[in-house]
């Protein structure tokens, strides 16, 4: 038998202790099954900027329809409360009276309703802009 290089010696001592290994548990898919988990158990921070990416796409794909809903209201009240505005106007220039209007308009606090969920609507994307930068 010839002289061995370090190279060599060590390619061959872990062969050698590979297949010991492998008799004793069975097979060497045991062994690289178990290497597999071992590496898997273990999140790089790539892994873990895709698992927090993928949450928070879950996150908001949740609340889509929340966001239609959140949206029909506030077209619907938007629309009441402009046509209500416009009919206000329409009358004064025509020199009529008003109050009837103004009454209804007081009775079913539209322009409070309105001012409620444009403020939560528009409210709600200011304060996630403003907590997104204070965070940075």
């Amino acid at each position: 038998m010839g002289y061995l290089s370090f190279v060599d010696r060590f390619v061959r001592s872990r062969e050698i202790w590979m297949s010991i290994l492998a008799t004793l548990l069975g097979s060497g898919d045991v062994i690289s099954k178990g290497l597999g988990l071992i590496d898997s158990m273990h999140t790089s921070e790539t892994e873990a900027i895709e698992a927090k990416t993928k949450a928070k796409t879950d996150l908001l794909s949740a609340y889509a329809p929340f966001k239609v809903a959140q949206r029909y209201l506030a077209l619907m009240f938007g629309f009441t409360f402009v046509l209500s505005y416009l009919m206000c106007l329409i009358l004064f220039f025509m020199e009529r009276d008003i109050t009837q209007v103004q009454e209804i308009i007081s009775a079913f606090k539209i322009d409070w309703i309105c001012l409620t969920i444009v403020g939560f609507y528009f409210g709600g994307g200011a304060f996630e802009g403003v907590m997104g930068k204070a965070k940075k």
